[in-house]
C-alpha cells in the first residue's frame, strides 16, 4: 500500500502528469462524490459513477463544458458500476443491476440501442473494459466463488468507433 501511494505521489510530480481542471458541474451539486472514472479515447467525454437518490448511477459529461449528456436506457436499471467508453464515446459499457442479477450492457448513443450481454452458466460481471474501437469487451466474472477474465469479440455486433480522422478500410479496398 505504501508503495502504491509513493508511486501515485511520484506521478503527480512529473511535468507531463499535469492535472486538468475539474469539469464544471452543469447543474449537478458541486460537491458531488464521483468514482470509477472513465475517459473516452479522445479525452472529450468523462463517465463516472455518482450517488443519486441513494442509487449509484452513471453520469456522462463533456469535459470542456461540463454539459451532462443523456443516457436513455440506463436509468431503469440501477445501480451502475464500472463504466467504460469507446474512442469517441459512441459506446458506453457498464454493469447494471436488474433484480438480483448483475448484467453487462452497452448503450449505443448514436442509434439509441441498448445491448445486454447474456452470460452463460451463472456468471456475474464484476468489472469491465471496452476496447477503444468498440470491438472487444474484457469482463471480470465471478461464478461459484471463482474469478476469471474473459474477452468477448463484438466485431459482428457493434460498428467500429475509430479515432477522428481515421478512414475505415474494408478488406476488399486493402487489396490491390
Amino acid at each position: 500500500m505504501a508503495a502504491a501511494l509513493a508511486v501515485g505521489l511520484w506521478a503527480c510530480s512529473l511535468p507531463w502528469a499535469r492535472r486538468s481542471r475539474p469539469a464544471p458541474s452543469a447543474g449537478w451539486e458541486p460537491n458531488l462524490s464521483r468514482q470509477d472514472p472513465a475517459l473516452s479515447g479522445d479525452g472529450r467525454l468523462l463517465a463516472s459513477v455518482i450517488e443519486r437518490q441513494s442509487r449509484s448511477t452513471v453520469l456522462l459529461q463533456e469535459r470542456s463544458s461540463g454539459r451532462v449528456l443523456p443516457l436513455r436506457h440506463l436509468s431503469r436499471w440501477q445501480p451502475h458500476s464500472s463504466p467504460s467508453l469507446s474512442w469517441r464515446g459512441r459506446y458506453l459499457a457498464v454493469i447494471v443491476q436488474r433484480g438480483d442479477r448483475r448484467l453487462a450492457v452497452i448503450e449505443d448513443r448514436l442509434t439509441n440501442r441498448l445491448l445486454p450481454l447474456p452470460l452463460p452458466g451463472g456468471r456475474e460481471p464484476v468489472r469491465l473494459s471496452l476496447a477503444p474501437n468498440g470491438q472487444r469487451l474484457a469482463l471480470q466474472l465471478v461464478a461459484s466463488g471463482r474469478w476469471r477474465v474473459e474477452v468477448f469479440d463484438l466485431a459482428g455486433v457493434l460498428e467500429l468507433d475509430p479515432p477522428a480522422g481515421e478512414l475505415l478500410r474494408t478488406p476488399a479496398a486493402a487489396t490491390p
